[in-house]
């Protein structure tokens, strides 16, 4: 049976510019309905169920702001596309705060609409096949930090949408804090695999000897303090998704061990005598580059290959920043309901500063700012003042967020805030260790980028990319 079409509602108060939408996207296959005002499209939707609503913003009858919140109130999962002859600023900022998907000024061309329709309704197309229940569980990890329409991450939607339904090996690379293990969720979730268990499991916390063991397992006796015989991950994760996380941070001899699983999908415990065959698929991410550690010795070159199979990047926020004030409504939302408050929107001033910032730390900063803000804000709108930490120098919000997190954080209550807590701690850490080592560089090398990096032992364009990572900027003498 073919597929149905997805159902779109038009509203325009004229019948010329409904009757041209639906020209134009009866084309491309979709089911489409108008309405010549906001009424009438509300009696509509209580009556079937649409996709998307186009609206227009300026009309006679209930303006579009009013249909939008209608609509995201009691059709939370249907998607807005805002039309708007009266385009500005601020009246992009007002819709996108109160929900809409995009924001479409006229006049603009039948690719364009349809562009604008195709990428409103493309994270349906990941979930056409998902069961109701588990396709709500989907939705929520597919949308946390894969939110966004810039060209980047319809890329990496549409690689990651290749990749779930096979049992391929998948490298998810990419600066840290771009929401590599949310990409690696929404793998497994949309995999045949859904409706098992999904590891996540980080590397470079663990010691040499207790990561071999808690992937791998180990039999009594098989070290000092193995009082009894434990399954490795690999065992309990059978059937489902192995997340590795800071693969670049495995010992030799263990990426020697995963090379052999990789090979027979064997486990076989530490002290054990007989292999046990499991069916586990295993997603990697670093955000080290792997090549050059093959180069340095410090990765197997057939464990690279091994693992280099179905790479996907990660683009850091600074270069899709169309992707920002969407994400930072996303946690606004998240945080302002989590600590009962009612803070809907950002003032033109907050979002500016959104826009501006660099975003060093990528989503998982953004995603900081945005708590601490909610944190801070006694009104409805996040401003300025919420924000002024952004306007720091580069680098200065990192020592603010360090002495935030070692003096006035809050005490985890519970191994997950814990493990978040530490995660984020040991990233500040290796953050000001990374800065320090490029201004002594440069120091050393009276600001001259290329000496810096030769005298560092770094090839020139990895020294600028970690210059660039934290807002380092040589000064010569």
């Amino acid at each position: 049976m073919p597929e149905p079409k997805a159902k779109i509602l038009v509203i325009d108060d004229e019948e010329a510019i409904c009757r041209n939408c639906e020209k134009i996207l009866t084309r491309s296959n979709y089911e489409i309905k108008w309405a010549l005002n906001g009424y009438k499209a509300m009696e509509m939707m209580y009556k079937e169920a649409f996709d998307l609503v186009i609206t227009d913003l300026k009309m006679n009858s209930m303006g579009g702001l009013e249909v939008l919140s209608r609509v995201k109130d009691e059709w939370p999962q249907t998607q807005v596309v805002v039309i708007t002859g009266y385009a500005s600023v601020s009246s992009a900022v007002e819709v996108m705060k109160t929900g809409a998907f995009d924001y479409l000024p006229k006049p603009f061309t039948p690719d364009e609409l349809r562009g604008a329709v195709r990428q409103a309704l493309a994270p349906e197309e990941l979930f056409n096949n998902a069961k109701p229940d588990v396709k709500k569980i989907s939705r929520k990890i597919t949308t946390h930090q894969l939110v966004g329409d810039s060209p980047q991450m319809q890329g990496v939607i549409r690689m990651l949408a290749k990749a779930a339904p096979t049992d391929t090996n998948v490298l998810i690379y990419g600066e840290s804090g771009t929401g590599k293990e949310v990409i690696a969720r929404a793998i497994h979730a949309n995999s045949r695999r859904k409706g098992e268990v999904f590891f996540a499991v980080d590397c470079g916390a663990l010691a040499e000897n207790l990561l071999q063991s808690e992937l791998f397992g180990h039999t009594k006796g098989a070290f000092t303090g193995a009082v009894k015989d434990k399954k490795g991950i690999f065992e309990l994760a059978d059937g489902g998704t192995v997340f590795l996380d800071e693969v670049s941070s495995i010992s030799m001899s263990i990426q020697s061990n995963l090379l052999r699983f990789l090979e027979t999908r064997e486990v076989l415990p530490v002290g054990g005598a007989a292999p046990v065959k499991v069916d586990v698929r295993l997603v990697f991410a670093t955000n080290q580059d792997l090549k050059e550690m093959v180069s340095q010795g410090k990765l197997r070159e057939d464990f690279y290959y091994r693992i280099m199979v179905y790479p996907i990047f990660t683009p850091p926020l600074r270069e899709r920043r169309a992707d920002i004030l969407p994400i930072a409504y996303h946690f606004l939302d998240l945080f302002s309901h989590s600590m009962s408050k009612d803070i809907r929107s950002f003032s033109p001033d907050a979002a500016e500063i959104l826009l501006d910032h660099s975003w060093p730390g990528n989503v998982r900063q953004l995603r900081n700012a945005i708590e601490r803000a909610v944190i801070l804000c006694e009104g409805r709108t996040i401003t300025a003042r919420e924000l002024e930490h952004l306007q720091d120098k580069p680098g200065e919000e990192h020592h603010q967020a360090a002495y935030t997190i070692t003096h006035d954080y809050q005490v985890p209550a519970n191994a997950e805030e814990l493990k978040e807590a530490k995660k984020i701690i040991r990233q500040l850490a290796v953050e000001q260790v990374e800065r320090d080592f490029l201004t002594q560089a440069l120091e050393n090398a009276d600001g001259n980028i290329t000496r810096a990096a030769e005298q560092a032992g770094m090839q020139r364009s990895n020294f600028s990319n970690l210059m660039k990572k934290h807002g380092v900027r040589a000064v010569k003498k």
